[in-house]
Order: C-alpha cells, then structure tokens, then sequence
C-alpha cells in the first residue's frame, strides 16, 4: 500500500492519499483519527491486542468508517456498507465498493500509522 502525507499550508489540515484500493484507508485517517494523539494511541493499542491476542478481531467504530484488525490483516470499511438487507439502497445509489472497503496487512498498517503520527505532530 503506497501512500502521500500532504499538509495544507493555509489551513493546517492534513490529508493522506493512499494507493488505488485503498482509499477508503488515507479518508479513515483523516476523518476517524486525524491529528487527535488519543485516537492514535487508541489505534496503536489494538494493534498490540491483535499481536498479542491473534485469535481474536478488534474494532473502533467510527462516526462513517470503521476498522477491524484480526492476527494478519486490518479492514477499514464505510459504515454505509453495514446496512441490514431491509435497508438495501435502489440499484442507482449503490456505493462504489473499492472505495468504500480497504484491506492491508497489519504491519503495513502499523507503518501507516507510526509515519501518520510522526507527519503531524513533527
């Protein structure tokens, strides 16, 4: 997973571009965690509970996106997605699903994360 670190000069915002399919990741840093060091801390911590408890899946359910580490791999998916089948949207409003659903493994993830925090509090 290749990704861009940019911050806007104007405003202070920043932005994180990733890699096609995994886009959905670089909007889940920037609108779930953004540059909050308890967010990131919070993240970090399920990290560690999946290296050390492998068996198991850890999730932080954000406001649109959530994620979901396992022992390998972490998935980072729109909330949108999660809708019961009686709440099914018309074919004409589907979501675009390669952007609503990313995947990587749990050390890239982990270098996304560990680069991210070093991007905006450096």
């Amino acid at each position: 997973m290749d990704f861009v670190f940019k911050k806007n000069a104007l405003d202070g915002s920043y932005y994180c571009q990733c890699s096609m399919g995994h886009e959905i990741v670089g909007r889940w840093l920037q609108e779930e965690i953004g540059h909050e060091m308890a967010r990131i801390e919070q993240v970090m911590a399920l990290v560690a509970q999946a290296r050390t408890a492998p068996g198991g899946e850890h999730r932080l359910l954000g406001r649109e996106i959530s994620l979901l580490i396992s022992a390998d791999e972490v998935i980072i998916e729109d909330n949108a997605l999660a809708l019961s089948e009686s709440e099914v949207l018309p074919e004409e409003f589907e979501l675009y699903d390669s952007e609503s659903v990313g995947c990587c493994g749990l050390e890239d993830f982990e270098q996304l994360i560990r680069q991210w925090q070093a991007f905006i509090h450096g």
